[in-house]
Order: structure tokens, then sequence, then C-alpha cells
């Protein structure tokens, strides 16, 4: 067994952005990435802000590496329907706010927006996703690609190489078993542990970083007031859903009894088969006049 350490997601807004602590954040990127990622800043945005008026369970930050990319990660823990819009607006906002009034189209930085989720994001059987942006042609099946004067002009080799780049990691798709540096990561995503054994970049420092038994008394007591919170989420989340199958289900009980009414079956009959009282199954009858 490994060391149990404080959560990624309440880490990475206290404790990573602090220049001493870039090795942690760098090792997960370098895993994800597949290259060495070297942080040079993290950047202030709109929605990059540390404040008492952050949201709990929404993380963000954002990042400038070495190779003058913009790299947003965030990670959310409850679900939202809407959470590939948030994305897409995400990356837009990193791209708009880092191209100064005057500069040029091509002075655009490239986006690549990492999102950890601890929800079943869509409908797909992997638990690691790419998405980045290409172009082919509806006639001749080919994939549009830039000049070698737009390749030496803008230092890209792909136009996919311009545009967001896109990564989605469902957290709770992850079955525990890591079969590589990444995998290894994303363990530690889903158990707050690093085993023993775990070689990939970053992960030492961050049973070093994220102890809980390092953390000065204020930052325990924020951090346990963030594990009450998310407690806390994930109780009125299952409150919610059960409320809402209670009524369906009694939607459907009534619908039940309506058509029983129709058939002439009798009140007890009908409680019996649907559950609703003899009371309500008058009310029912007094409704649509039977």
């Amino acid at each position: 067994m490994g060391k149990k350490l404080i959560r990624f997601d309440w880490a990475i807004k206290r404790l990573l952005r602090n220049k001493a602590n870039f090795g942690v954040l760098e090792g997960f990127l370098s895993e994800l990435l597949f290259e060495d990622i070297r942080i040079e800043k993290i950047l202030e945005s709109e929605s990059n802000q540390d404040t008492e008026d952050d949201k709990f369970n929404r993380v963000d930050i954002l990042t400038q590496n070495s190779k003058n990319e913009l790299i947003v990660v965030e990670i959310q823990n409850t679900y939202e329907i809407d959470f590939f819009h948030r994305m897409a607006y995400g990356a837009s906002k990193a791209l708009t706010e880092n191209l100064s009034l005057g500069q040029a189209y091509s002075e655009i930085k490239k986006v690549i927006s990492i999102n950890i989720v601890y929800f079943d994001l869509g409908q797909g059987q992997d638990y690691v996703y790419k998405g980045s942006t290409n172009f082919f042609g509806l006639h001749q099946n080919d994939t549009l690609t830039l000049s070698d004067k737009q390749k030496t002009a803008f230092s890209k080799d792909k136009v996919s190489d311009i545009f967001p780049e896109f990564y989605i990691i469902k957290v709770n798709k992850f079955n525990d078993i890591a079969k590589d540096n990444l995998d290894e990561w994303i363990y530690f995503l889903k158990n707050s542990e690093v085993k023993d054994e775990f070689k990939a970049k970053g992960l030492k420092e961050a049973g070093e970083v994220l102890d809980y038994m390092r953390l000065p008394e204020d930052d325990q007591f924020s951090y346990n007031r963030y594990l009450d919170y998310l407690h806390y989420k994930a109780s009125e989340i299952l409150s919610l859903k059960s409320e809402a199958e209670d009524i369906v289900r009694q939607n459907r009980n009534v619908e039940i009894a309506k058509n029983a009414i129709i058939k002439g079956a009798d009140n007890q009959f009908i409680a019996d088969i649907t559950g609703l009282s003899l009371r309500q199954i008058e009310e029912i009858r007094i409704e649509i006049g039977k």
C-alpha cells in the first residue's frame, strides 16, 4: 500500500500554483501529453481566479509552458450535462484573453484543454479521450494541410497544431489497474494514493507535496471543509436522483390507475397493483370523469 494523499483537485487550487511545486503538475502533463512539459508560469485570467467566491467543485488552472502554449486544466466532481460546452468556452476564453489588441491572428497561442471529470461524460468505453481539429475534403476525402510557407511562418506542422486540443479523463471509468505511467496518475486522481512501485513523472513529488500531515493547520482545516462539501454534494445529488425516481414512479402508477379505471377495475384492485391509496384513486376517477 502507498501513502494516502490530499486530493489533486484541492491541491491544484492551493499548492500547485507555487513554482516550487510545479514538478507535480509538470509530471502529470508530461505523462498525458507524451512530451517533457515545463511550466513557465501560472497565468491570471477571469477564469483562473482563487477567491472565496470560487465554486468548491470547480478547479481551473491556466498555465503557459516552455513552448509558449496555454494549458487549461479543469476538474469537475459533479455531473454537468453541458460540460462539453464549458470545455469549448474555457478554451476559447483562454485563447482570446491571451491575444492582445493589435496582435496578428498568427500570434494566437496553441490551447490545450485538459478536463478531469468524476462522472461519465458522454457515452464511451474508454477513460481517456483526445480531440483535435482536422479538415477533410467532402469530395476528394483528403486532409487539408499547411503549405510549406505556413509551416515556416507559424512553426507548425499540421493544421490541427493551430486549433485547441482537448483531453478528457473520465476518472470513474478507470478500473484501478495501472498498466502504464499515465494509468498511475489516473489511479492517483481516483484514489488519492501513490503506490510504492509507481514510477510516473511527478508522483514522487506528489507524495511529498500532497502529504496531509505536512499541511499547515489552516490548510488542514480548509481541506477537511472541502471534503465535507464534496460529501454534502454527493448526498444532495443522491437525494435529487431518488426524488426524481419517486416522481417518475408516481406518474407511472397514476397512468396505470387511469387505464385500469377506464377498463372497469375496482378501486381495491387498482390500489393493490399501483400502491396508490383509495383516496388517490377516487381523485383520479373524478379527474377523468369515471
